[in-house]
Formats: structure tokens, sequence, C-alpha cells
């Protein structure tokens, strides 16, 4: 039997390219080839159910924000503005005998995953506690802004869960003043007999000094990439073209006062910028990162900020030893 290229597409991605942090991908696929291409977000997340007893808002939050992107990214499925359907791209090159498959084979690809995986695919949502409504699971993922408030990566690119601050364990309520927003992957890496309080720092993050140079630049320059705790302008004494600030939004002293989240969210910027920078000028080859810390350091504006500096070939006569000469003599060796 000869098979349409559709359903050759859709058998390569499902068999050979799909990369599985969870069960979400062959769910939501499988989900459109049952309803013949088109599904609501609500529909995918009642097949996420199906698999996890957890709430309709919250899977809809997953499908929206996450893996509808990633398969709209492999250009599988599309989703109009403003609605809520899904579409699963070239679904009406595809005969029936081809989606049965096709769904067979995103059944495969979840036995697998969880036969690989365990109970621990699902145990976060049952650990020693009743489910958290869809409602305040928003109010604390909103909350937080949507990023995992230990290691700040954003719920688009990773799962966010609901935390326990004290942990039931060790007594802790099932209320909203004591869950705080975590991605799955720090979730898991918290002991429960850990009761740390993440989202206490949270008031700290709206911290501004008046007259501080980098407090108000966040209103008064051109800002090129930003996400919920750091943003990024250019220097205004370039060493290079296209040197580059990434500066906390709350006034931090320098690098060694930044919490977990913040050195994430400015290294998130830094890869940011930094691939901006290379697409868009293929002269660069090179990059010096670095900030200063402290007065004898050579730090001037006490607001923690770090240098993202495109290197060319030939901007200097000799490289070599890079940020080590910050102190005469010593960046040759």
């Amino acid at each position: 039997m000869q098979h349409s290229k559709r359903y050759i597409e859709l058998k390569d991605f499902i068999q050979n390219r799909m990369r599985m942090s969870h069960v979400y991908q062959p769910v939501m696929l499988s989900a459109l080839l049952a309803q013949n291409g088109k599904a609501t977000s609500s529909e995918i997340a009642s097949a996420l159910l199906s698999k996890d007893q957890s709430q309709i808002d919250y899977y809809q939050q997953i499908v929206n924000g996450m893996v509808g992107k990633v398969l709209r990214s492999h250009h599988l499925v599309t989703k109009l503005p403003r609605q809520s359907d899904y579409y699963l791209e070239g679904y009406s090159d595809l005969n029936a005998e081809e989606v049965q498959q096709l769904i067979s084979l995103c059944d495969e690809k979840l036995n697998h995953f969880e036969s690989t995986h365990g109970d621990s695919v699902w145990e976060h949502r049952s650990r020693n506690r009743r489910l958290v409504s869809g409602s305040v699971r928003y109010s604390v993922f909103k909350r937080a802004n949507f990023h995992c408030e230990l290691c700040g990566i954003r719920a688009d690119d990773k799962a966010l869960e609901v935390d326990h601050i004290v942990p039931k364990s060790l007594g802790g309520a099932d209320d909203i003043t004591n869950y705080q927003a975590l991605c799955y992957s720090c979730n898991a890496s918290k002991s429960n007999r850990d009761s740390t309080d993440l989202a206490g720092s949270r008031i700290d993050y709206t911290r501004r000094v008046e007259k501080c140079l980098f407090c108000e630049a966040y209103s008064e320059r051109e800002v090129i990439a930003e996400n919920t705790l750091a943003y990024a302008i250019k220097d205004g004494f370039p060493v290079t073209e296209g040197h580059t600030l990434i500066i906390p939004k709350r006034h931090v002293a320098d690098y060694f006062g930044l919490s977990t989240a913040e050195v994430s969210a400015t290294n998130q910027l830094l890869h940011v910028i930094k691939e901006q920078l290379s697409s868009g000028d293929e002269t660069i080859t090179g990059f010096n990162v670095g900030m200063n810390a402290g007065q004898s350091a050579g730090q001037t504006v006490f607001h923690c900020h770090t240098h993202l500096i495109p290197r060319r070939d030939g901007d200097v006569d000799n490289p070599r030893g890079g940020v080590r000469h910050v102190v005469d003599g010593k960046g040759y060796y």
C-alpha cells in the first residue's frame, strides 16, 4: 500500500524525531487524529486527563503554552488567533487506515515512555496531597508570573507544578498561602523535608532604588530583550559594536547577590542576545562575558550588570588572554 506524504512525515516525527519530557505530544497528536484532525484545547486537555486525573484548565495551559507550541514549531498543527481549535495540518491527506496506524504509533510512544518512567510520570500529582483545583493552580502560577520560583524557567519551556512550601510530611496545609510554583525538575529535586519558602523572595524582585542608573534605565532606555526578572540594553559606551548589558530588574549590588532565579534569567537573556547578534552579524567570531563586583574590580555602577561583548577577528592585535588583561601585564602567560 502506498502511503500519503503526510502519513510518512508524521510517522517519521513520532518514531524518530519526537523528543519527550512528558507524555503530552503523543496524547495531543492522537486526540487530533481521532477527531478528524480538529480538536479544542479543552478536548485535548480531556485526553490528557484520561492519563492523569488533574484539572482541565491546567492542561489547557499545557496545550496552549508548551506542547502546542512545540508541535506548531514542527509545522504539524496550527491554531487560529483567539480561537481554541487546533488543526492537524494535512489531516485531509490521510486515509482512515493511516489515521489508525498513527494513533497506534502515538500509543506505542506513550506506553514506552510510561513503562520506562514508571509511576514517576504522575507521582507529583498525588504525593501526600489532595488535588489542587484548577483555579487555585492558575492563581499560584499567575502570582509567580508563570515562572519557576527556584530556577526561573518559563512555563512555556517547562511545565510548572504547585509545590507545598511546608511539606505535608511536616504538617503543611493545603492552602494557597502554602503553595509555590516550581518546574517539575526543581519540584522533583526538592526534599519532602525541605520547607524553604522560595516564593517568599518574590517581594524582593520589585525593589528599585531612586536615582540608580539601571533601576531607571528599564523605563528610560530602549529595552532590546527581557524576561520576568532581567532586561537587556545596549551599552552606552560600547567596547565593540553590539556590546550589550544584561541587568536584573531588582536592585542588587553585584552578581553574588543574585537569586538562583535571577541567575537563570540572566543566562537566558545572554543566550538570546548572543543568538541575535551572531545571526545578524557574520563578522562576530567570539564573545567576552563578564561583570565587575566591587570598586577594586572596576565597578562604578553598583547595580549588577553583565557585559556581553562581541569579538571579531583582528579587533585587537593579539587577543590571547582575554579577560586576564583586567590586570596590566597579566594577560599573556
